[in-house]
């Protein structure tokens, strides 16, 4: 599922690229349950489509829903970056795509920029923010290009 190009400078950065990386993980499984755990009772989740969901509870309620009426595909992604914020709080950048079900190959339509950031609270790092972000770079299909063509090297 991924290539790193990012390398990790912490033990906190290791750990929140895990928690991005079991994420997706989640997603690929079709688990709406072990994807909204890893989520705070406040995240803010804002989806591919513009949707919005706060928290764990409705994180899992509408992945459930969106598992149920679709075949959602798997994610591939590659982490470009990551700063943190404070001493107890990591912003990630991804680029990823999606290789629809029953299928080998990205569809471009549905690459995206996604933006996690997390916190640790009590010893644990969550998810108090996730964005993904449709990639379409309008009037520059070059980058649309590019951006497939980077993901492709991840399968």
């Amino acid at each position: 599922m991924t290539i790193e190009s990012y390398k990790p400078k912490s033990a906190d950065e290791i750990t929140v690229l895990d928690l991005y990386y079991n994420l997706l993980d989640a997603w690929n499984k079709q688990d709406a349950h072990a994807f909204s755990k890893f989520f705070s009772g406040t995240a803010h989740v804002i989806g591919f489509d513009g949707s919005q969901m706060l928290g764990q509870e409705q994180v899992e309620v509408e992945l459930k829903k969106i598992f149920q009426d679709h075949n959602t595909g798997r994610y591939i992604a590659k982490v470009k970056d990551m700063d943190h914020l404070d001493t107890h709080c990591i912003l990630l950048s991804a680029i990823t795509g999606i290789i629809p079900a029953d299928d080998y190959e990205i569809d471009p339509s549905k690459n995206a920029i996604q933006s996690l950031v997390a916190v640790k609270k009590n010893d644990a790092w969550q998810i108090e923010l996730f964005q993904n972000t449709p990639a379409q770079f309008h009037g520059r299909p070059e980058l649309s290009k590019d951006l497939t063509t980077e993901l492709e090297e991840l399968t």
